[in-house]
């Protein structure tokens, strides 16, 4: 049987409550709306974190970012920096470095966020190609940090635009996946399309063909440029007449960021991105397989953004990495709507993490904000004050926007995800305490910005 081609669309910042299959009545998603009605749609769908860098560490190497030390920068924000001499080991193996070892062409289109500095480009970690920008595109030159170098649009390892149009960045990472798809056709591709939008800023950027037309100012825009992006590639796939061997997986990297005025939606989620909230942490996810995964599908399991890269490894005909630990799971029961298919949170727990801190777990319905003394925050100006919080559970399964506290009524429960916790400390660390089974993260002690060519 020949192996399936993959597409993984990544969308930055977009929010649980943003798209029309998801309840939104403000911005108009007919293509991926389609997406669903053509697979499966996940409503119990985590990333590993409510932040870019660990986030997009957690899809590309199966493991909670805390496991590989990426979730935090170098220079201690709870993100990768410009020229940040941190970033994702050369030694991991990613998802693009799997399926090139199994013959696929692999392609890297967009926000990168895993290390600007050489070694640790999408180039030296399994992709053929890159094209896009090595950090978040909210990273440039401003009255905070007016040293910043310009942010780079790069090819490969070379920078060919600086700064890049921040505006046009949707439709030229669509037009060169189209590129890629052509190009590999013939032969298993993975195209790793990771777009920019709606993005950190407080406006998104659309390019001039959308700027204006959705009912919800520039963010709308930006989230029905993504959806026309969608289309594009779903068009092509078609006209290759090659929809029915290509698995597409579509999500967001974490929850929209509420940034004001406060355009994207969480609903009926609780917070905001950049935390550990429902809301930063729950995000859409479709999956579509012609004939292979059922269409119209919805399965509200908890699965997360670690299981793909071991799920399209099995897919692909190999496995995940046997000689290191590998958080994620294999899915395919799940995907495939098997009747009695579990998710394997249920028993093992699922972690938040907030940078250093363990904040919450998850398994089964239930969900505990463990008590802390200290709650840290991204958009604290000084985490040490970070206020002392009690434990508070929910349903989240049934009560989803976490209106009800039944920490008192199930001390039980309680207990159970306590324990999970610990376990959890023990594996993967918590604050200032190393757990036994991370690994370090790539360092260089000489960064240098990614700068155009000198003519």
């Amino acid at each position: 049987m020949q192996k399936p081609n993959i597409i993984v669309m990544l969308m930055d910042n977009l929010g649980y409550g943003d798209l029309q299959c998801y309840g939104c009545s403000h911005h108009r998603t007919p293509n991926i709306d389609r997406l669903a009605r053509e697979g499966v749609r996940f409503t119990g769908f985590y990333s590993a974190s409510g932040v870019c860098t660990p986030s997009r560490t957690s899809l590309l190497t199966g493991c909670y970012p805390r496991r590989v030390n990426m979730h935090v920068g170098g220079s201690g924000h709870c993100v990768l920096m410009p020229v940040d001499p941190k970033g994702l080991h050369p030694e991991e193996i990613t998802l693009a470095r799997l399926l090139k070892n199994q013959g696929y062409a692999t392609a890297c289109v967009g926000k990168w966020h895993l290390g600007d500095q050489i070694p640790f480009l999408p180039t030296r970690h399994g992709f053929d190609r890159f094209f896009g920008c090595p950090y978040s595109e909210d990273m440039v030159p401003n009255e905070q940090a007016p040293n910043r170098p310009p942010l780079p649009l790069m090819r490969d390892e070379t920078v060919i635009e600086a700064p890049a149009d921040r505006q046009c960045l949707t439709k030229r990472y669509t037009d060169e996946s189209i590129s890629f798809i052509k190009a590999n056709s013939k032969r298993p591709f993975f195209l790793y399309l990771a777009h920019a939008m709606p993005g950190s800023t407080d406006r998104p950027f659309a390019s001039p063909a959308f700027q204006g037309r959705s009912a919800n100012g520039p963010y709308g825009d930006a989230v029905e440029e993504l959806d026309w992006s969608c289309g594009e590639i779903l068009g092509t796939l078609e006209e290759l007449k090659i929809a029915d061997r290509t698995i597409v997986v579509w999500t967001s990297d974490n929850g929209a960021v509420g940034w004001k005025p406060r355009q994207g939606s969480n609903a009926p989620l609780r917070g905001w991105g950049y935390d550990t909230s429902e809301g930063a942490q729950r995000v859409p996810c479709i999956v579509r397989w012609p004939g292979r995964v059922p269409a119209g599908v919805v399965r509200d399991d908890l699965v997360t953004m670690m299981d793909i890269l071991p799920t399209v490894a099995r897919l692909a005909g190999t496995s995940a990495p046997a000689d290191r630990i590998i958080d994620g799971h294999d899915i395919r029961p799940i995907m495939f709507n098997e009747p009695d298919a579990v998710s394997s949170y249920d028993r093992t727990g699922f972690f938040y993490y907030h940078m250093h801190q363990l904040q919450a777990v998850r398994a089964g319905p239930w969900k505990l904000y463990l008590p802390l003394e200290r709650k840290l925050s991204s958009l604290a100006k000084d985490q040490s004050k970070g206020k002392r919080v009690d434990a508070e559970l929910y349903d989240v399964r049934n009560d989803i926007g976490e209106t009800g506290n039944v920490a008192g009524a199930h001390p039980d429960i309680v207990r159970r995800l306590m324990a999970l916790a610990d376990n959890a400390r023990q594996d993967l660390g918590d604050c200032d305490r190393e757990g036994a089974n991370q690994r370090p993260a790539g360092w260089v002690d000489d960064p240098t910005p990614r700068l155009l060519p000198k003519a």
